[in-house]
């Protein structure tokens, strides 16, 4: 069993100039949606399992390989995240099945070379509601500078009855980002940061 595709959208944006000020080298922030037929729509399903199953490694696999041919490859990819947004005849528990599960997120984790967890939203909306994807640093969670949040919408999507599924990443961090880290916060708060067990 495959997911009934509609369509699928890709979103993709270069900065070059930000806070009146060019950046450095061209930032790209970019993103592969697919919209799917919700398989639970209009009832309530106890066990959602077999359809986690069937669904989430092709959409998984699909939306990897897409996003690492706008990307270049996978090293190219600094910064990623996931998300869902369920139509209105669906449940939040649906859009947070298809991607919050090893078989769907996996693909992209490993092609990337990420040590981080992919950040995520998952969200209830009508056509044109926003796809909101936080991004964090694929290798480092307290990289402050990767905290960037790709946001976009599909005129016809999702229709009451459909998901959208979606990956984000960007080939770097702000242009200008000056607001430091998470570490020299816990360190200026007074935290042993070779203890990870203070943290």
């Amino acid at each position: 069993m495959n997911p009934e595709i509609r369509k699928i959208v890709t979103y993709d944006e270069e900065v070059l100039v930000e806070g009146f000020k060019a950046a450095d080298r061209p930032w790209r922030m970019f993103a592969v949606a697919a919209i799917i037929t919700n398989p639970w729509s209009g009832r309530y399903v106890e066990d959602l399992k077999p359809e986690i199953m069937a669904f989430g490694p092709p959409l998984g696999e699909m939306l990897t390989q897409r996003m690492i041919t706008i990307a270049g490859s996978g090293d190219a990819i600094e910064a990623y995240g996931k998300a869902a947004v369920v139509g209105l005849d669906g449940e939040i528990e649906h859009a947070s099945a298809l991607i919050h599960t090893l078989r769907f997120s996996n693909f992209y984790r490993e092609a990337v070379g990420a040590k981080s967890y992919l950040s995520f939203s998952n969200t209830r909306g009508g056509a044109n509601a926003p796809v909101s994807i936080p991004l964090m640093d694929k290798n480092d969670a307290g990289r402050r500078s990767h905290y960037l949040t790709i946001q976009f919408a599909i005129p016809d999507a999702p229709r009451n009855d459909e998901l959208v599924i979606a990956l984000g990443g960007a080939t770097g961090g702000r242009p200008h980002h000056r607001i430091g880290d998470r570490y020299q916060d816990l360190k200026d708060l007074g935290h042993d940061l070779d203890n990870p067990a203070a943290v």
